[in-house]
């Protein structure tokens, strides 16, 4: 790996995203060490696909492909895998943007095989014009995640600020997915990214981060990342026990599996009481409830959390806690006066 063959293919699967995926492109093709930007539009109501094509710049990087029926991001970025060529990989989702030199700075060094750094979270109504926002200069202090600690990290906590690892946007070595078959698991719409990473670091992937901030990811409200089913949370859970199946994990990432499967299965059972109840009645929600003492714990535990939530909030103490800056990121860096 070296600066002069650090092509990169930038993919972007989209679904009705026309408002924001120009400068998503834009902040792609600015970048040289960009040699292929491939927008996957998965079946959208809307003008994406003429938008994204009205945002190339000439230079003959810029592919779109269309679906018919809708797949999923995971589909959508495998065949941007399939039908591009560069030997290394950068997910950007169709709201966000890359800021300037990002991928300078990833490839300032060659030991990895995933290299992401930090991402500044910018909430919609502070995002007019993403190409004037200015990230500030952190110290890099890169680190490599182990197994453990990326799965730890990746078990949110209520009225806490969200931070989960596997939001991570890295570059990815083409030649390391290849090797050891791994591509995004295709049943998933909801933690994708996720799976992707723990079965590559469980496969010996060197996840290299920096905090060094080159992704902006915009929070809104109706964005698709922001959206999942019940059935989601099961397929997610579902994965970690498939995970689980690896042979060469050592006792302490299986156990770090098991406490993430049983968060999102806690999750998952919790919104299906819901479902049930809001469909057909109380009765059959609690038959649901008291179908097995797992079901029974993660619900009376999710209902006792939600009152608990609704007591903050008429306290005034919610807004206090869950208030969302419009700027803020999501690792904690060293500011600095300039970036080596």
């Amino acid at each position: 790996m070296s600066m002069t063959s650090s092509q990169v293919c930038v993919i972007i699967a989209a679904r009705n995203a026309a408002r924001t995926i120009p400068a998503a492109i834009a902040s792609a093709l600015r970048e040289p060490e960009v040699a292929e930007v491939v927008v996957v539009d998965d079946a959208s109501t809307d003008d994406t696909a003429k938008v994204a094509h009205a945002a190339d710049d000439g230079t003959g990087r810029l592919s779109v492909i269309r679906f018919d029926v809708n797949r999923g991001p995971s589909f959508a970025r495998n065949a941007a895998i399939a039908g591009s060529r560069s030997p290394f990989i950068s997910i950007l989702d169709a709201d966000d943007f890359f800021f300037e030199g990002r991928f300078h700075r990833l490839f300032a060094s060659t030991d990895w095989d995933f290299a992401a750094d930090n991402i500044m979270l910018v909430r919609d109504d502070a995002a007019t014009d993403v190409s004037k926002i200015v990230a500030p200069p952190f110290s890099p202090e890169p680190e490599f995640l182990d197994f453990e600690g990326f799965i730890d990290a990746n078990i949110s906590r209520r009225r806490v600020q969200r931070g989960e690892l596997g939001f991570l946007k890295p570059v990815i070595s083409r030649a390391f997915l290849d090797r050891h078959g791994l591509r995004y698991d295709e049943k998933l719409r909801l933690g994708e990214d996720y799976e992707l990473y723990a079965r590559a670091v469980a496969h010996g992937a060197r996840f290299k981060v920096i905090k060094s901030c080159g992704y902006g990811a915009i929070v809104r409200a109706d964005s698709l990342s922001g959206r999942h089913k019940t059935q989601d949370l099961k397929h997610l859970a579902d994965a970690d026990l498939a995970l689980l199946a690896i042979d060469s994990l050592p006792e302490a990432s299986k156990a770090a599996l098991r406490r993430h499967e049983r968060h999102i299965r806690d999750k998952y059972r919790l919104r299906k009481f819901l479902d049930v109840k809001a469909e057909r009645g109380l009765a059959s929600a609690a038959a649901y409830a008291l179908a097995g003492s797992s079901n029974l714990t993660a619900i009376v535990r999710g209902v006792a959390s939600d009152k608990l939530d609704a007591l903050f909030r008429r306290a005034g103490l919610a807004a206090k806690r869950q208030h969302v800056p419009p700027l803020r990121f999501l690792m904690a860096g060293t500011s600095t006066a300039s970036e080596s």
